[in-house]
């Protein structure tokens, strides 16, 4: 017995130095465990989904240019009624508004499977629903899932939004109107899921959303595993297409992903407002690791805000960047109580306009009569083993109410036209073996 003991801690020791060794830290910012869970990077397969439920086989037409959303609808209500299945998505283009997924229901889109939105707002009623860190009556996405714990979305199709007249709505508004904000022209987004736990996206291509890509509300135990989500960024620009939305969400993996679009890549939200950290339904983003994707165009890759009240334990890790205005952009709002803090991008590589920005973001700023102005803080901000080509190398000017502090630059060889860095702005900043433009600076 004792020699069995003794051989499991071995075996245990020799596990541990072996993920040690893979360059992946087996703890989280703040120095707590990362669980077994985020290792786990199995996919979901289509055989233990339950029946299967393909369209075409329940009344849904192969007709690619009639919207269909009953008749898909029909399909999904059928399956929850018979306790539940998979919606196949076969070969083909379907055309549809707004879909809602039922508990112990899930969607497959078959390689070679179209799932295209509707481009009239009347295929998408509105109803109770959150954007921009508010609770509000706005359009659903077209596939949405409230309430569905286990929902996955598979399949190597495409659900695209068919996004081009909501965006050129929306120019043709901001023309008229500059300031306009972007819940004034009605968009829907792709993907809303809300109060879903252990949730599994995988494979699919997310692309041409009208508003937000993908929203996850209220949600624990999300995986995104080898997801495509695109938008253009030229010829017409694709406003507000966020890849990845996280509001409110807890242990979240998104891995082998390649996220191209014009907005953040992946935003943490969670509330905005004077009192928004009283509000219920706001709240954290708490133990998000996001690894081995690559970032095309975005304006950041990874962005705390602007609608965010605390962020933590946050891990962004071997990762390429393409083409990012931003690799790491905090938001602080001077309307907002804001906590940031444990926060890593490390083993990361490529191109983007700035490393690090760090400034107040005062687009539709609004104390809603509070006579104090909300303090934001972030700490324990880590940039780690980063080799970057960039224009601008330390791009941080904070506010009067702005509070930073604890940040560690290690192990940086960084290519900038503006070398320019100003340690006097954050509180405790540590630079040990940084190096731009081949000279060592401290």
């Amino acid at each position: 017995m004792k020699k069995s003991c003794v051989l499991l801690f071995q075996l245990y020791l020799l596990a541990a130095a072996a993920f040690a060794q893979s360059g992946r830290p087996t703890t989280f910012p703040d120095g707590t465990k990362i669980p077994a869970w985020f290792s786990d990077t199995s996919k979901i397969d289509l055989k233990i989904l339950g029946k299967q439920f393909v369209i075409t086989e329940h009344g849904v037409s192969q007709d690619s240019n009639t919207v269909q959303t009953a008749a898909i609808q029909r399909v999904i209500d059928r399956a929850n009624e018979q306790g539940g299945g998979v919606i196949v998505i076969p070969k083909g283009t379907f055309l549809s508004g707004a879909l809602f997924f039922r508990p112990k229901t899930h969607l497959y889109v078959a390689k070679g499977a179209v799932l295209k939105g509707s481009d009239k707002i009347t295929d998408y009623p509105m109803m109770a629903s959150r954007m921009e860190g508010q609770n509000l009556d706005y359009f659903p996405a077209l596939v949405n899932a409230y309430g569905v714990n286990g929902f996955t979305i598979s399949g190597k199709g495409i659900i695209d939004g068919n996004g081009l007249n909501y965006w050129k709505a929306f120019w043709q508004r901001r023309k008229e109107n500059p300031n306009c904000t972007n819940l004034e022209v009605s968009r829907p987004r792709l993907v809303f899921i809300w109060k879903s736990n252990d949730v599994q996206v995988q494979d699919v291509t997310l692309q041409n959303s009208g508003f937000w890509t993908s929203h996850y509300y209220q949600c624990n135990n999300i995986k995104i595993l080898n997801v495509r989500i695109t938008a253009p960024h030229e010829p017409v620009k694709a406003p507000s297409t966020d890849a990845i939305d996280l509001d409110v969400c807890s242990n979240v993996l998104v891995k082998g992903c390649y996220l191209a679009v014009n907005d953040d890549a992946i935003a943490l939200k969670g509330g905005k407002g004077p009192y928004a950290d009283t509000d219920p339904g706001n709240g954290a983003n708490t133990n998000i690791i996001i690894e081995d994707t690559h970032f095309g165009f975005c304006h950041a890759a990874l962005t705390c805000g602007s609608e965010a009240i605390h962020n933590k334990n946050v891990v962004m890790r071997n990762c390429h960047i393409e083409n990012a205005m931003r690799v790491l952009w905090l938001k602080m709002r001077p309307d907002t109580p804001q906590k940031y803090e444990f926060i890593s991008v490390e083993n990361v590589d490529g191109y983007a306009y700035s490393l690090i920005y760090v400034k107040p973001w005062k687009q539709f700023f609004d104390l809603k009569g509070r006579k104090d102005v909300p303090l934001s803080y972030s700490d324990h901000i880590s940039l780690k083993n980063i080799k970057l080509r960039c224009e601008v190398f330390f791009d941080v000017s904070p506010g009067e109410y702005d509070k930073l502090s604890k940040f560690n630059f290690e192990n940086l060889d960084i290519t900038a036209k503006n070398t320019a860095y100003d340690k006097s702005v954050v509180n405790d900043f540590t630079l040990t073996n940084v190096k731009v433009n081949e000279k060592m600076i401290r």
